[in-house]
């Protein structure tokens, strides 16, 4: 019995022998534990990206959190100064005005952008589709989407030109139909200057969430559009019932983009108003970049970044669990 037992598990070794040398691979597990093989070396891969992140976000984040509990103006090295840029900024009327105006570029470049880009989506990918063709509809998608493409300093030159006081297009046109007492200064005045700024906001950010939404109705099953018609709901039902519960993660996706990028909107207001007249322009990034730049307080603009960065933290925290809690709510 022994004697039987010890040929047959000499004869399985045999063929497990000829089996590896046919090509037979052993299992995942045994692979990872062979010493020097590739797989237990994945991480070496990772390691430019690590050092990337490090040299580019971690290091330069950090070292502007060290500079805002400090006095330094770029030349002599930092003295330690506590809170005492944090106390300033509490009590920087500037800094309030500054993050004010960030509330009225959301409305530029968050909600009126949303509202239009939903109408004007729905209303190409269900009416102008149907009557002129997928064509005509792609076409007006991408009219809608050219200012996106235009660098941002190309845009603002654009609009400043516009906008003149002296030889703009505004003012010749008003001048040209017998309406000169029209013609204004528009972005130098106070009364007016955040307004257009906004109008050009929302010109530039526009395009974004049209396209976006019409990708997200590209999934839309075209016959719940045929059902509802069936039924005799028009345009406007069909957006209600149809359109905005099917295209809910996109909204999602624009609204958190574009109110991060609205938070932290610098280059127009360097190219058109660098945050004037007076303060009536003024976002925290300018304030910020005016604080470094300008005024050589490297400190005090290291501390309204800073709080910069935390807000955008907190309100990317707040879109994300309101986005999984309306996709839980959907799944239940």
């Amino acid at each position: 019995m022994t004697s039987h037992t010890s040929a047959k598990s000499a004869g399985s070794r045999a063929a497990k022998k000829a089996k590896d040398k046919d090509g037979f691979r052993p299992d995942r597990k045994s692979m990872s534990r062979i010493p020097g093989n590739p797989s237990n070396r994945f991480w070496i891969y990772l390691i430019p990206g690590f050092f990337m992140l490090a040299w580019i976000i971690l290091v330069p984040t950090f070292w502007n959190l060290y500079l805002s509990f400090t006095r330094y103006r770029g030349i002599k090295p930092p003295e330690w100064a506590g809170l005492y840029n944090w106390n300033k900024l509490i009590h920087d009327t500037t800094f309030w005005i500054s993050f004010r105006n960030s509330i009225w570029m959301i409305i530029a470049m968050v909600v009126i952008p949303i509202i239009l880009g939903l109408l004007i989506s729905s209303l190409i990918f269900d009416v102008v589709q149907k009557k002129f063709g997928p064509k005509t509809a792609s076409v007006l998608r991408g009219v809608y989407y050219i200012p996106q493409l235009l660098p941002i300093a190309v845009a603002s030159l654009a609009m400043g030109w516009i906008l003149r006081p002296t030889d703009g297009a505004l003012n010749a046109v008003f001048k040209a139909i017998g309406l000169g007492k029209l013609q204004h200064n528009w972005l130098g005045s106070p009364d007016t200057s955040l307004i257009f700024l906004m109008i050009i906001m929302i010109w530039i950010q526009l395009g974004y969430p049209v396209v976006i939404f019409m990708s997200g109705l590209q999934r839309v099953d075209p016959e719940l559009y045929e059902a509802a018609d069936l039924d005799g709901a028009n345009w406007f039902q069909r957006f209600r019932a149809i359109t905005l519960p099917s295209i809910k993660p996109e909204i999602f996706v624009v609204a958190l983009t574009c109110t991060i990028a609205a938070l932290k909107v610098f280059a127009p207001v360097q190219m058109l108003t660098k945050g004037g007249p007076g303060t009536s322009t003024m976002v925290p990034s300018y304030y910020s970049y005016s604080q470094f730049f300008q005024t050589q307080q490297v400190g005090y603009g290291a501390a309204i970044s800073t709080a910069l960065t935390v807000v955008i933290i907190i309100v990317s925290i707040i879109f994300t669990n309101v986005q999984q809690k309306a996709e839980r709510e959907d799944e239940e």
